[in-house]
């Protein structure tokens, strides 16, 4: 009876092997057909004058020098303002409030928030620093805005990374004499960075890629000039690439297949960066 129930386990442990390797097969696919469909559309768009021109409304003379320079600008401050709220809102939540009702609460809801419809955060910031605020449709508006959005995702994993490190460490430390911020500090943080560092990856992601809150609060589809500080008006690469494909002229959408591409570069960039952050804060750990 034992070894029957023993196949049986095993048979359908296979099955679900089989269908996870059919899944991931059928995503990995769908990927590489939308990226070449991508590349096939834009490649031929994609020079050193798309890079430094403005939106036109002639495609040959078009660029997305605007929204690029919008993109950096807002990834600039979003990141400073959610980065050191999300990872000190967590080491409170695991290292200094007590086990209640309340704590309990709040940790749910901050779940909660991180699947929340990013158009609820655009209404928010509509209404929070676009009007109330007086900051107008300015790149402070829209990166705080997507530094609401990303919030929970930062706190959440940065929750579960602290929430990782052995008490071991922690009695260690405390056994030496060290206060529990020293512990937190030098113990603690250093041991969950590189699982902190990956939510940073993922909220970042979130954040360049959005464009629902930046259209709720009023970020432009046209710009022709630059943003010389954060109280400027702006557009950033998934709006400009939204005002592209709801062209009908079909130039347009090789310039929005151009500006896909430049899109996932930054992307790439930023996340090879953070990539390279975390593997070099791991090997010091490990060591």
């Amino acid at each position: 009876m034992h070894a029957k129930k023993m196949q049986q386990r095993k048979q359908k442990n296979h099955l679900f092997k089989n269908l996870s390797f059919f899944m991931t097969l059928i995503t990995i696919t769908v990927l590489f057909l939308l990226l070449y469909d991508v590349f096939k559309d834009g490649i031929g768009w994609l020079n050193w004058n798309f890079l430094t021109s403005y939106p036109s409304r002639f495609p040959e003379q078009a660029g997305i020098k605007s929204a690029l320079v919008g993109s950096l600008w807002m990834i600039s401050l979003t990141m400073p303002i959610a980065i050191p709220i999300g990872v000190m809102t967590a080491i409170y939540l695991e290292e200094y409030s007590p086990e209640n009702r309340l704590t309990t609460f709040i940790r749910v809801n901050i779940a909660n928030l991180a699947g929340v419809p990013s158009i609820v955060f655009g209404i928010l910031g509509l209404t929070i620093f676009v009007r109330t605020l007086g900051l107008g449709r300015s790149v402070l508006a829209g990166s705080l805005t997507m530094a609401l959005l990303i919030l929970p995702i930062i706190i959440v994993a940065s929750q579960e990374a602290i929430r990782s490190v052995p008490n071991s460490l922690r009695d260690a430390s405390y056994a030496l004499g060290a206060t529990r911020w020293q512990t937190i500090r030098y113990t603690v943080l250093p041991a969950s960075l590189p699982s902190i560092l990956t939510g940073i990856i993922l909220a970042t992601s979130r954040a360049i890629g959005e464009t629902a809150p930046l259209i709720m609060i009023g970020a432009l589809t046209y710009i022709a000039f630059l943003p010389s500080g954060p109280l400027d008006s702006f557009t950033v690469l998934p709006i400009q690439i939204f005002n592209w494909t709801s062209r009908p002229n079909a130039d347009f959408h090789g310039l929005a297949a151009a500006g896909i591409i430049v899109l996932l570069a930054v992307l790439l960039f930023l996340n090879t960066t953070a990539i390279l952050l975390r593997n070099k804060y791991q090997r010091r750990l490990n060591d």
